[in-house]
């Protein structure tokens, strides 16, 4: 059983978030130790990569065969009137053309198989940490940007490094080749060749200065589409309610265009690049028909030896092109890199020691003693808190907003650690456990109750998925669930729509509460449970609990003070600190804050 925690989970603000390397309209600097990071991740499939090396190797041979061979076929076959030999070049090269079919086919495949796997395991690595960090982290950071790092910036790693890599040494390799062949048949008419490539050069430099910058605008736009989309979805009954419909419409017309010119940019520089790389190709062609076709009328060369060079100037620019696109990726690839290994690299801030132990049964007694807190250095939400909670009594602690009552909370659980003091649990330091076996045997029902996707079998059954149908189904009755679960459209097996829209706020609290009870913890917190639901759910839901809370050491975070009276004891917290402490009867007989509180609240619901 793990613990059954039902809050949505929004975070704070985007001030929160911390700005990393690499970020959108950066320059990014090669950084090894994030290479070194990223390469870590192909080492189990060393053999494959190696098998992708070597086809690469096999299609950049026979790339560099093909052109040749039709050398030696116009040179000294055809010249010769060798038939034979003309018959063994032709069967050479369809031979080349297959072997090049299939061995860019296994290069493709494998780097595919590799690339898949690479994917899949980085982005497992990154949930499993996300799973391990505090909650403080989620908190702090937008949850969009968490899931940009998880899709984006991980397949932008694994483009480069499954594919980059052996695309950047096959093209090297091919540009070499070439090189090296033209040189070896005509040196002067290749150094003629070669006279148009300071210009790709320069071309290929200005292009990729460029697109680098460009392409990275567009997708810092195109997340400013998603998140404007996405927020105007998730707040459609507030602009539908307040009527601004027009309003909203106006603001992503402006985020889409500006998204759209963004783009419309990047293309440009496409449209003119790409024409660009055609004309300096057809400009060598040129050359090559040129110099080369005066050489042959001169009888210096052999006409076998200029058809080899157009198809070897044909395929020289190609390797460029691709290495200028390679650079943008690698770029990317970098930024990306950093912002995955920073998460990767971020230290959790509730850790288990080395030598943490599993937590032993607990019985139930909860004691903070001299505990502070703060989330923020300096600025304390808890100040000297000393809270005794006996085994199976309930402790409602009450206040205002702002005043620690989740806080303490927290605490127990051990989503945060104390800054000052300690919290015990049957006189155990919960610092010296661990913290899979603390939250064990504990259970949460939230204020804002959050319902995974599947079915509502499922969602009852998440904090013990080997529950058969029947523990279920008690959980339910006991949660007075089991009623209105009987009359959705499948029963337990209606699907979940995301946010359990298709279920009241209601039905989703006693959904949680099932799930508790299902957990069958020893501590159960409840936090405002019934502050969001009406008077007659609220009845409802109070029954259930007062079952659920039977025999357990409880902390309930009240809103409604009427949901209170029959505990143990009620703790009144204000600034930080507990101000009151005393049964329902004893708190009101005297002056302070739980008294105002309550006649407040009093007099809200009597209209006055």
């Amino acid at each position: 059983m793990s613990i059954s925690i039902g809050s949505s989970g929004a975070g704070m603000g985007p001030g929160g978030a911390m700005r990393r390397f690499g970020e959108e309209g950066e320059d990014v600097e090669f950084n090894s130790y994030v290479l070194r990071r990223l390469l870590g991740y192909l080492k189990p499939h060393r053999a494959r990569m190696a098998g992708a090396f070597a086809c690469m190797l096999v299609t950049t041979g026979l790339t560099l065969a093909a052109p040749y061979l039709i050398k030696v076929a116009i040179d000294e076959n055809i010249a010769n009137g060798d038939a034979d030999g003309l018959m063994r070049t032709a069967l050479l090269l369809a031979a080349s053309f297959i072997g090049l079919y299939f061995s860019n086919m296994g290069e493709r495949y494998l780097l595919s198989w590799v690339g898949q796997r690479v994917l899949a395991s980085l982005r497992a690595d990154l949930f499993r940490h996300l799973q391990r960090l505090s909650l403080s982290y989620h908190h702090r950071h937008i949850l969009g940007v968490t899931v940009s790092r998880v899709i984006n910036d991980v397949a932008v790693i694994n483009q480069f490094l499954s594919q980059g890599l052996v695309t950047l040494v096959g093209d090297m390799l091919i540009l070499i080749g070439i090189v090296v062949v033209m040189l070896s048949m005509s040196t002067s008419l290749a150094l003629y060749s070669f006279s148009v490539v300071p210009l790709m050069l320069l071309a290929t430099a200005l292009f990729a200065r460029r697109a680098r910058l460009a392409f990275r605008f567009t997708r810092a736009k195109v997340a400013a589409v998603v998140g404007d989309l996405a927020e105007n979805i998730a707040g459609m009954r507030v602009i539908q309610a307040f009527s601004q419909e027009r309003s909203a419409l106006a603001d992503f017309d402006r985020v889409n265009a500006d998204n759209r010119d963004a783009n419309i940019g990047a293309m440009t520089l496409s449209f003119v690049f790409l024409p660009t790389v055609e004309f300096l190709g057809m400009l060598a062609t040129g050359v090559v028909l040129w110099f080369g076709g005066r050489a042959v009328a001169a009888d210096t060369l052999t006409l076998g030896v200029v058809v080899a060079f157009l198809a070897y100037v044909t395929r020289f620019f190609q390797p460029i092109q691709e290495l200028s696109q390679l650079y943008t990726t690698m770029q990317s690839a970098m930024a990306g890199g950093e912002r995955v290994v920073s998460l990767l690299d971020t230290v959790p801030e509730v850790a288990d020691r080395p030598d943490a132990r599993p937590m032993p049964p607990i019985e139930g007694e909860i004691e903070l003693r001299d505990v502070s807190f703060a989330y923020v250095e300096d600025d304390p939400v808890l100040e000297d808190v000393n809270l005794v909670i006996p085994a199976g009594r309930t402790v409602a602690l009450v206040g205002p907003t702002g005043a620690g009552k989740s806080t303490i909370a927290n605490l127990v659980a051990r989503f945060y650690d104390v800054t000052d003091g300690a919290v015990l649990i049957d006189g155990i330091d919960v610092r010296e456990v661990t913290q899979p076996s603390l939250r064990a045997q504990m259970g949460l029902v939230p204020q804002d109750p959050f319902l995974f996707s599947g079915t509502v079998r499922d969602n009852i059954r998440f904090p013990n998925p080997d529950a058969v149908d029947e523990e279920v189904e008690a959980a339910a009755r006991m949660a007075n669930a089991h009623a209105f679960i009987e009359k959705l459209p499948e029963g337990y097996d209606t699907e979940i729509q995301e946010g359990g829209v298709n279920l009241s706020v209601g039905q989703r609290q006693l959904i949680c509460i099932a799930r508790a009870v299902l957990a069958n913890p020893r501590i159960l917190i409840l936090d405002e449970a019934t502050a969001s639901v009406d008077t007659v759910t609220e009845a409802m839901i109070q029954d259930a609990l007062d079952r659920l809370l039977a025999g357990r050491t409880s902390i309930v975070i009240a809103h409604r003070l009427s949901t209170i009276r029959n505990a143990g004891q009620i703790c009144a917290v204000q600034d930080g600190r507990i101000v009151q402490r005393g049964t329902h009867e004893e708190l009101l007989a005297q002056e302070g804050l739980y008294r105002t509180l309550y006649e407040r609240q009093f007099m809200q619901e009597r209209g006055d």
